[in-house]
Protein backbone atom coordinates (compact mmCIF):
# COMPACT_ATOMS: atom_id res chain seq x y z
CA UNK A 1 0.00 0.00 0.00
CA UNK A 2 0.92 3.39 -0.89
CA UNK A 3 2.61 6.06 1.94
CA UNK A 4 1.71 9.81 1.53
CA UNK A 5 5.02 10.62 0.33
CA UNK A 6 4.10 7.89 -2.21
CA UNK A 7 1.16 9.15 -3.56
CA UNK A 8 2.48 12.99 -3.37
CA UNK A 9 5.60 11.77 -5.54
CA UNK A 10 3.33 9.69 -8.34
CA UNK A 11 0.94 12.92 -8.48
CA UNK A 12 4.33 15.15 -8.73
CA UNK A 13 5.53 13.05 -11.31
CA UNK A 14 2.18 13.28 -13.27
CA UNK A 15 1.61 16.88 -13.04
CA UNK A 16 5.45 17.17 -14.26
CA UNK A 17 4.58 14.60 -17.35
CA UNK A 18 1.17 17.49 -17.87
CA UNK A 19 2.92 20.58 -17.93
CA UNK A 20 6.59 19.62 -19.27
CA UNK A 21 8.58 20.61 -16.08
CA UNK A 22 10.50 18.22 -13.85
CA UNK A 23 8.69 16.71 -10.67
CA UNK A 24 11.66 18.90 -8.26
CA UNK A 25 10.37 21.91 -9.74
CA UNK A 26 7.37 21.85 -7.09
CA UNK A 27 9.46 21.99 -4.03
CA UNK A 28 11.34 24.80 -4.96
CA UNK A 29 10.50 28.56 -3.40
CA UNK A 30 11.69 30.10 -6.81
CA UNK A 31 9.19 30.11 -9.31
CA UNK A 32 9.58 28.34 -12.42
CA UNK A 33 8.36 28.73 -16.22
CA UNK A 34 8.81 26.55 -18.63
CA UNK A 35 7.36 26.11 -22.62
CA UNK A 36 4.03 24.62 -22.65
CA UNK A 37 4.33 21.28 -24.22
CA UNK A 38 1.68 18.41 -23.98
CA UNK A 39 3.31 15.10 -23.51
CA UNK A 40 2.06 11.75 -24.53
CA UNK A 41 1.82 10.79 -21.09
CA UNK A 42 -0.24 13.82 -20.24
CA UNK A 43 -3.60 13.30 -18.60
CA UNK A 44 -6.16 13.20 -21.34
CA UNK A 45 -8.31 15.44 -20.45
CA UNK A 46 -5.06 18.28 -20.98
CA UNK A 47 -6.03 19.24 -24.85
CA UNK A 48 -4.05 22.36 -27.16
CA UNK A 49 -4.98 24.84 -27.27
CA UNK A 50 -3.36 26.40 -23.94
CA UNK A 51 -1.73 29.31 -23.93
CA UNK A 52 -0.55 29.30 -20.15
CA UNK A 53 -1.24 26.71 -17.17
CA UNK A 54 -0.35 27.65 -13.85
CA UNK A 55 -0.05 24.57 -11.02
CA UNK A 56 1.00 25.09 -7.07
CA UNK A 57 1.69 22.09 -4.73
CA UNK A 58 1.74 24.73 -2.01
CA UNK A 59 5.48 26.20 -2.29
CA UNK A 60 5.59 28.06 -5.15
CA UNK A 61 4.24 28.42 -8.88
CA UNK A 62 5.23 26.14 -11.85
CA UNK A 63 3.84 27.89 -15.23
CA UNK A 64 3.76 26.00 -18.46
CA UNK A 65 3.48 28.70 -20.55
CA UNK A 66 3.64 29.31 -25.05
CA UNK A 67 7.09 31.17 -25.57
CA UNK A 68 4.76 34.80 -26.89
CA UNK A 69 3.14 34.55 -23.17
CA UNK A 70 6.36 34.14 -21.24
CA UNK A 71 7.27 37.82 -20.38
CA UNK A 72 4.07 38.22 -19.44
CA UNK A 73 3.33 35.29 -17.28
CA UNK A 74 6.98 35.75 -15.81
CA UNK A 75 6.10 38.87 -14.56
CA UNK A 76 2.46 37.77 -12.88
CA UNK A 77 4.30 35.33 -10.94
CA UNK A 78 7.17 37.47 -9.61
CA UNK A 79 4.53 40.22 -8.95
CA UNK A 80 2.28 38.29 -6.06
CA UNK A 81 2.83 35.93 -3.56
CA UNK A 82 1.74 32.26 -5.43
CA UNK A 83 -1.21 32.27 -3.31
CA UNK A 84 -2.92 35.22 -4.60
CA UNK A 85 -2.34 34.62 -8.22
CA UNK A 86 -4.82 32.02 -7.85
CA UNK A 87 -7.63 34.50 -6.87
CA UNK A 88 -9.06 37.85 -6.87
CA UNK A 89 -8.33 40.78 -6.98
CA UNK A 90 -4.90 40.23 -8.75
CA UNK A 91 -5.66 37.07 -11.75
CA UNK A 92 -7.84 40.33 -12.82
CA UNK A 93 -3.69 41.77 -13.47
CA UNK A 94 -3.31 38.59 -15.88
CA UNK A 95 -6.57 38.41 -17.42
CA UNK A 96 -6.44 42.19 -18.83
CA UNK A 97 -3.52 41.67 -20.25
CA UNK A 98 -3.40 38.19 -21.78
CA UNK A 99 -6.89 39.52 -23.38
CA UNK A 100 -5.20 41.73 -25.52
CA UNK A 101 -3.53 38.42 -27.27
CA UNK A 102 -7.10 36.78 -27.19
CA UNK A 103 -6.25 34.67 -24.07
CA UNK A 104 -8.53 34.51 -21.41
CA UNK A 105 -8.24 32.68 -17.74
CA UNK A 106 -10.66 29.63 -18.17
CA UNK A 107 -10.23 26.86 -15.70
CA UNK A 108 -9.48 26.62 -12.05
CA UNK A 109 -9.20 23.83 -9.63
CA UNK A 110 -8.45 22.25 -6.72
CA UNK A 111 -7.30 18.65 -6.63
CA UNK A 112 -7.28 16.27 -3.66
CA UNK A 113 -5.44 13.16 -2.84
CA UNK A 114 -5.97 10.48 -0.79
CA UNK A 115 -4.39 10.66 3.18
CA UNK A 116 -3.62 7.03 3.55
CA UNK A 117 -3.87 7.05 7.64
CA UNK A 118 -7.07 8.37 7.24
CA UNK A 119 -8.74 6.84 4.21
CA UNK A 120 -11.08 4.15 4.48
CA UNK A 121 -14.75 2.32 3.51
CA UNK A 122 -17.41 4.70 4.67
CA UNK A 123 -21.23 2.90 5.21
CA UNK A 124 -24.53 4.82 3.72
CA UNK A 125 -27.07 2.07 4.33
CA UNK A 126 -27.79 1.24 1.00
CA UNK A 127 -26.57 -1.48 -1.18
CA UNK A 128 -23.14 -0.73 -2.67
CA UNK A 129 -21.95 -2.72 -5.40
CA UNK A 130 -18.39 -2.49 -7.74
CA UNK A 131 -19.40 -1.64 -11.07
CA UNK A 132 -17.49 -2.44 -14.44
CA UNK A 133 -16.79 -0.90 -17.65
CA UNK A 134 -19.79 -2.99 -19.36
CA UNK A 135 -22.29 -1.91 -16.73
CA UNK A 136 -21.56 1.60 -18.30
CA UNK A 137 -22.94 0.83 -21.13
CA UNK A 138 -26.71 2.34 -20.26
CA UNK A 139 -25.47 4.93 -18.04
CA UNK A 140 -24.79 7.67 -20.46
CA UNK A 141 -27.38 9.99 -18.85
CA UNK A 142 -27.27 13.74 -17.75
CA UNK A 143 -27.62 12.26 -14.22
CA UNK A 144 -24.42 10.69 -14.11
CA UNK A 145 -22.14 13.44 -15.79
CA UNK A 146 -19.95 13.79 -13.21
CA UNK A 147 -19.13 10.30 -12.67
CA UNK A 148 -19.14 9.37 -16.25
CA UNK A 149 -17.90 11.16 -19.36
CA UNK A 150 -19.09 9.86 -22.71
CA UNK A 151 -16.68 11.53 -24.49
CA UNK A 152 -13.89 9.18 -23.23
CA UNK A 153 -15.98 6.48 -22.39
CA UNK A 154 -12.99 4.15 -23.11
CA UNK A 155 -11.18 5.99 -19.85
CA UNK A 156 -13.92 5.25 -17.65
CA UNK A 157 -13.05 1.83 -16.18
CA UNK A 158 -14.50 1.59 -12.51
CA UNK A 159 -17.25 2.47 -11.14
CA UNK A 160 -19.29 1.55 -7.42
CA UNK A 161 -23.23 2.03 -7.69
CA UNK A 162 -25.47 2.65 -4.45
CA UNK A 163 -28.90 1.05 -4.82
CA UNK A 164 -32.22 1.88 -3.08
CA UNK A 165 -34.01 -1.89 -4.20
CA UNK A 166 -32.96 -1.98 -7.02
CA UNK A 167 -32.97 1.06 -8.51
CA UNK A 168 -29.63 3.27 -8.83
CA UNK A 169 -29.63 5.88 -6.49
CA UNK A 170 -26.18 6.92 -7.04
CA UNK A 171 -22.98 6.65 -9.18
CA UNK A 172 -19.06 7.10 -8.50
CA UNK A 173 -16.90 6.51 -11.60
CA UNK A 174 -13.29 6.84 -12.02
CA UNK A 175 -11.16 7.50 -15.42
CA UNK A 176 -8.00 6.23 -16.29
CA UNK A 177 -6.48 9.62 -17.40
CA UNK A 178 -3.33 8.65 -16.87
CA UNK A 179 -0.98 5.71 -16.09
CA UNK A 180 -0.58 5.73 -12.71
CA UNK A 181 -3.50 7.81 -11.68
CA UNK A 182 -7.59 7.45 -11.99
CA UNK A 183 -9.88 10.08 -11.29
CA UNK A 184 -12.92 10.07 -9.36
CA UNK A 185 -16.27 11.64 -9.99
CA UNK A 186 -19.38 10.93 -8.38
CA UNK A 187 -23.64 11.72 -8.74
CA UNK A 188 -26.48 11.03 -6.39
CA UNK A 189 -30.06 12.30 -7.13
CA UNK A 190 -31.22 15.21 -5.97
CA UNK A 191 -33.66 13.24 -3.05
CA UNK A 192 -31.22 11.24 -1.86
CA UNK A 193 -28.27 13.43 -1.25
CA UNK A 194 -27.05 14.64 2.35
CA UNK A 195 -27.52 11.05 3.68
CA UNK A 196 -23.57 10.19 3.10
CA UNK A 197 -24.09 8.19 -0.38
CA UNK A 198 -21.39 10.59 -2.06
CA UNK A 199 -19.30 10.14 0.85
CA UNK A 200 -19.75 6.18 0.28
CA UNK A 201 -19.31 5.87 -2.96
CA UNK A 202 -16.09 8.22 -3.17
CA UNK A 203 -13.95 6.07 -0.45
CA UNK A 204 -15.07 2.70 -1.57
CA UNK A 205 -14.10 3.83 -5.05
CA UNK A 206 -10.99 4.96 -4.31
CA UNK A 207 -10.56 2.12 -2.18
CA UNK A 208 -10.82 -0.03 -4.84
CA UNK A 209 -8.61 2.15 -6.98
CA UNK A 210 -5.73 1.42 -4.08
CA UNK A 211 -6.43 -2.03 -4.37
CA UNK A 212 -5.49 -2.32 -7.90
CA UNK A 213 -2.12 -0.15 -7.28
CA UNK A 214 -3.80 3.08 -8.60
CA UNK A 215 -3.39 6.47 -7.15
CA UNK A 216 -7.07 8.09 -6.76
CA UNK A 217 -7.35 11.23 -7.43
CA UNK A 218 -10.33 14.35 -7.12
CA UNK A 219 -11.03 17.33 -8.37
CA UNK A 220 -13.25 20.06 -8.08
CA UNK A 221 -13.86 24.12 -8.75
CA UNK A 222 -13.20 25.75 -5.55
CA UNK A 223 -16.28 27.50 -4.92
CA UNK A 224 -17.81 23.25 -5.07
CA UNK A 225 -18.37 23.64 -0.92
CA UNK A 226 -20.62 20.59 -1.35
CA UNK A 227 -17.81 18.53 -3.63
CA UNK A 228 -14.74 20.00 -1.03
CA UNK A 229 -17.04 18.49 1.77
CA UNK A 230 -16.98 15.45 0.25
CA UNK A 231 -13.08 14.90 -0.56
CA UNK A 232 -12.10 15.48 3.05
CA UNK A 233 -15.26 13.50 4.55
CA UNK A 234 -14.23 10.62 2.19
CA UNK A 235 -10.07 11.07 3.78
CA UNK A 236 -8.96 13.19 1.25
CA UNK A 237 -6.23 16.14 1.26
CA UNK A 238 -5.84 19.39 -0.74
CA UNK A 239 -3.03 18.54 -2.86
CA UNK A 240 -2.29 21.14 -5.54
CA UNK A 241 -4.38 23.79 -8.00
CA UNK A 242 -4.63 24.73 -11.46
CA UNK A 243 -5.11 27.68 -13.65
CA UNK A 244 -5.51 27.23 -17.18
CA UNK A 245 -5.94 30.23 -20.10
CA UNK A 246 -7.32 29.02 -23.18
CA UNK A 247 -8.63 31.45 -26.34
CA UNK A 248 -11.15 34.07 -25.65
CA UNK A 249 -13.13 32.41 -28.25
CA UNK A 250 -13.42 29.49 -26.92
CA UNK A 251 -14.06 30.54 -23.47
CA UNK A 252 -17.24 32.39 -24.85
CA UNK A 253 -18.44 29.45 -26.74
CA UNK A 254 -18.34 27.72 -22.95
CA UNK A 255 -20.49 30.82 -21.54
CA UNK A 256 -22.86 30.63 -24.48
Amino acid sequence: MFTNQDVFNIAMNQSALDINCQAEDFLKEEHVVVSSKIGPLARKYYQDPIACNLVSYGNNIVASVKDEYREIVKAYVDKFPFYHCFETPNMHWLDSRMSTYGQKICFMAEYFLPDMERIQRLNCGYEVRVLTQEDFENLYLPQWGNALCEKRKELDVLGMGAYDKGKLIGLAGCSADCADMWQIGVDVLPSYRRQGIAASLTSNLAMEILERNKVPFYCCAWSNVPSSRNAIKCGFVPAWVEMTLKPKALVEEMNK
